[in-house]
């Protein structure tokens, strides 16, 4: 395994661009899930059913059920490869239901997590690499011109 990528926040700025598309698009996918997945238990009649059940009788039962199986599937798969996608560009994804990610950077010479969090404009925070979303600080303007120095 090679060495993770230690991001500037200049470098990691330069990409919340296209991160927010990504993940806005991810969110919005978790969404159709959510709605597939009504829809397959509707069609199966079988609210009770686990997840496993309920694709089994959907896969075997009306033509409704295994057309929503189906959609619900291909959905599936795209969010699983959304998030490779994501990850592909050197991001960290925390949390997902959220669209939190964080980059490998440093401050004070020390290696941190650089995080932000999706519908944030930019990377205006960090955190040890031990803590998480609750131990964010801030990067002040203070803490950034002393990271360009």
């Amino acid at each position: 395994m090679s060495a993770p990528r230690i991001w500037t926040i200049e470098e990691a700025n330069a990409l919340v661009p296209r991160l927010s598309a990504l993940i806005g698009r991810q969110l919005a996918l978790a969404s159709d899930i959510e709605r597939c997945w009504q829809e397959l238990v509707e069609a199966v009649e079988s609210p009770a059913a686990r997840p496993d059940q309920l694709i089994e009788l959907a896969r075997n039962g009306s033509e409704q059920a295994r057309a929503r199986e189906r959609e619900l599937s291909e959905k599936i798969a795209a969010y699983e490869s959304g998030w490779r996608d994501v990850e592909e560009l050197g991001v960290v994804v925390k949390d997902q239901r959220i669209g939190l990610c964080d980059f490998y950077g440093r401050v004070d010479g020390a290696l941190v997590w650089l995080c932000w969090r999706y519908g944030e404009t930019a990377v205006e925070h960090y955190h040890a690499l031990k803590e998480g979303y609750a131990g964010r600080k801030p990067l002040t303007a203070e803490r950034r011109r002393q990271l360009l120095n």
